[in-house]
């Protein structure tokens, strides 16, 4: 994999890019809509493809690796080809999941044992076999086993937290470096930054971890519970430390006015699962701002969903269609939804990418932030 930076604002951080990996070049700054179990969630392929424009989706170790399993990833030839995306595909390492799992699971220096979800039984993550998890997955990017220190965590165990995670990370890096992809296309590695809000442990961490990355880094454990101020300032520290020529993937984030200010901030990637579950939900993310769809307000409004909207969706269906399905329960409603702020998601980033070469990004970031987050 090669990251490549191709321009930067004059007036802030924000910058853009491109990566090169084997299923296809990715344009940076990138949003990756969430693929957990190996689908986005009631979106076809082809409208993630040809509407939504998606260049990179993501899947999860913890939920891949329970179901369908490892035996049945292998013998398809890894998830490229099981789930029929010939793009790039990147995988998260499962530890968010497996800390969220508070009561069923137990972390020692070895790594994780923990406690299906789907059937209660045992499992162990140790960053060897995370490895190897991953190889047999088969994504493009893979991340580092780690632990994710919750946002609110005080600093003695957030400091004891950073340690295991950069333990963990040179056992990792190790097992990474001993293997090979079994699937004749090749995998990156990007390590994660934690260290909670605590700036000194922040760089402590990014100093560890550049000794690690070869084409990018990630940086994980915020928004988590902490004030987006807090999560801000941890980027803009970490601005000043991460070299420009790695890419720079902020994991779980999230709203379209958290993107863009981490774009200014010196961003390149990012994923979240607020698309989709809240589309599902009813909420729709627009240039003019958020609408709710249950809201009695759209019942006879025959406008477009969103008429400067770059996908199909928002010039076939009205917001009084799409507001009647969700009020009639029809699961036709989730997927335009979905689609919808999927295409809204991919816009901006690419808005943002036109902006960072014409020079003008901060100053229309300004404005855009306002108008996309109101409520109307």
């Amino acid at each position: 994999m090669k990251f490549t930076k191709i321009a930067g604002d004059p007036c802030c951080s924000a910058r853009c890019g491109r990566i090169e990996t084997d299923h296809g070049v990715i344009e940076t700054p990138i949003f990756m809509p969430v693929g957990t179990v190996g689908s986005v969630k009631g979106v076809y392929h082809r409208d993630l493809k040809e509407d939504i424009k998606a260049e990179i989706i993501l899947g999860n170790t913890y939920h891949l690796y329970l179901r369908p399993g490892l035996d049945i990833l292998k013998a398809a030839g890894g998830l490229h080809n099981f789930e029929s995306w010939d793009r790039p595909i990147l995988t998260d390492s499962g530890g968010f999941q497996i800390f969220s799992l508070t009561g069923i699971r137990k972390l020692t220096e070895e790594g994780c044992t923990f406690q299906s979800h789907i059937d209660g039984s045992r499992h162990t993550f140790t960053p060897e076999n995370n490895v190897d998890t991953q190889r047999i997955i088969g994504a493009d990017i893979m991340m580092v086993l780690d632990e994710c220190c919750p946002g609110d965590a005080d600093k003695a165990y957030a400091k004891k937290s950073l340690q295991l995670t950069k333990r963990w990370l040179e056992r990792y890096s190790k097992k990474f470096h001993e293997t090979e992809p079994l699937y004749g296309y090749d995998q990156a590695c990007f390590p994660i930054i934690q260290g909670c809000v605590y700036p000194d442990l922040r760089i402590e961490a990014a100093e560890h971890a550049l000794g690690f990355a070869d084409a990018g880094i990630a940086i994980g454990g915020l928004a988590v519970g902490e004030p987006a101020e807090k999560m801000y300032e941890m980027i803009e520290v970490l601005d000043l430390v991460i070299p420009q020529d790695k890419a720079r993937y902020l994991m779980g984030v999230g709203t379209p006015a958290n993107i863009l200010e981490a774009i200014s901030r010196g961003i390149d990637m990012f994923d979240c699962v607020m698309p989709t579950r809240n589309g599902r939900n009813g909420m729709l993310f627009t240039w003019n701002g958020i609408m709710n769809m249950r809201n009695a307000k759209w019942a006879d409004d025959f406008s477009e969903l969103d008429p400067s909207g770059a996908s199909f969706v928002d010039h076939v269906y009205t917001k009084a269609y799409l507001r009647h399905l969700f009020v009639a329960g029809e699961m036709f409603a989730a997927q335009i939804a979905s689609e919808h702020n999927l295409a809204f998601y991919l816009d901006l980033v690419r808005e943002a990418r036109r902006h960072i070469m014409a020079g003008d990004f901060l100053s229309w970031k300004n404005e855009t932030v306002k108008r996309i987050s109101q409520r109307m």
